[in-house]
């Protein structure tokens, strides 16, 4: 049987978890109801996607780095295709070069919204129109290409399904710690997204206060300094560094808390995905609106998100937003 293969050419966690219901909905109208995915690796969609029954595999493909990299990059993802022998393509965002290696691979049927250069390499007519090339929603342009190609969206929620391993895994070394789990995800994919530690010591010891449950710190490998300067600036609190686990376990780990708080993220993005409440601060990028399990929060002063947004958000406002969840 011949496959289908959908690009996704961004290069967070979170772009792949709210392509999710398009990835499915693609998959559902093609031969077989499963589609080949092709991302980055900074995705980990090999990882987050291994139980999601529409994705037959996932393979990975790069396309950073300077120009002349960018060249072998490119004659790669030709390859790639050509070895697939697929006969449609699909491009979910306005990347052009997916779409031109996808012509130089000879797929037949090549499907994207055709927004700027992306429109002389594709074969559907595309959406591009004022309404939405400056659109700084994605989620309107794909909504638009799916029902120009008469493919039905079920619903937005990702809905991640996770394998069981890593949730028994979870359950199994976190069992001792009480409850309620509150997990609080550092960093960002830009500086400009973090929260200061400042902020995040006066939140952990607020929140510890009259708290009977766990603080879990997540991250990756790079967090791991600052989760250790956390714990030690605020000695007593019930606070758990969870920043070695790996993503899938951090995923997991998400899906069994009853609670996360932390900026706009990949973590941030699993946590909906998984269903569980979200409160992101979003001090520095525009608010996701994908998702009934993210829940804003802005900058104190009530303005719009700036280069400097996540230093007008403040501990207190975090913790008022969050007291009613834990208090239920």
């Amino acid at each position: 049987m011949t496959p289908t293969v959908v690009i996704q050419s961004k290069q967070g966690i979170g772009d792949v978890i709210w392509h999710l219901p398009y990835v499915r909905a693609i998959a559902a109208a093609s031969p077989g109801g499963k589609v080949v995915f092709l991302a980055l690796p900074s995705t980990y969609a090999q990882e987050l996607l291994a139980a999601e029954p529409c994705i037959a595999r996932t393979v990975y493909f790069e396309s950073r780095g300077p120009e002349l990299k960018r060249v072998l990059h490119q004659v790669r993802l030709v390859g790639a295709l050509r070895r697939l022998h697929c006969d449609t393509a699909w491009f979910l965002d306005v990347t052009v070069r997916p779409a031109i290696a996808a012509f130089f691979a000879r797929i037949p049927n090549r499907i994207g919204v055709g927004i700027g250069p992306q429109r002389w390499f594709i074969t559907n007519r595309g959406v591009d129109d004022p309404a939405h090339r400056d659109d700084p929603y994605p989620f309107n342009w794909l909504d638009a290409l799916m029902t120009q190609m008469n493919v039905k969206v079920a619903e937005s929620e990702p809905k991640l399904r996770l394998p069981p391993e890593p949730i028994e895994a979870v359950r199994g070394k976190f069992s001792a710690h009480a409850r309620p789990w509150v997990v609080l995800g550092l960093g960002g994919s830009h500086p400009l997204k973090q929260w200061p530690s400042t902020s995040w010591v006066e939140f952990i010891a607020g929140l510890s206060q009259d708290f009977t449950g766990t603080i879990f710190l997540i991250g990756g490998a790079a967090q791991a300094p600052q989760a250790a300067e956390l714990m030690a600036r605020t000695a007593g609190a019930p606070v758990v560094d969870a920043t070695g686990i790996s993503i899938i376990e951090a995923a997991a780990l998400l899906r069994e808390a009853d609670l996360f708080v932390g900026p706009d993220s990949g973590p941030m993005n699993l946590a909906a995905a998984v269903g569980t409440p979200a409160f992101a601060m979003f001090g520095a990028t525009r608010v996701l609106t994908y998702s009934k399990f993210i829940h804003p929060i802005l900058p104190d002063d009530g303005g719009e998100p700036t280069l400097h947004g996540m230093t007008r958000i403040s501990a207190g406002n975090v913790l008022a937003r969050v007291a009613p969840f834990l208090a239920v």
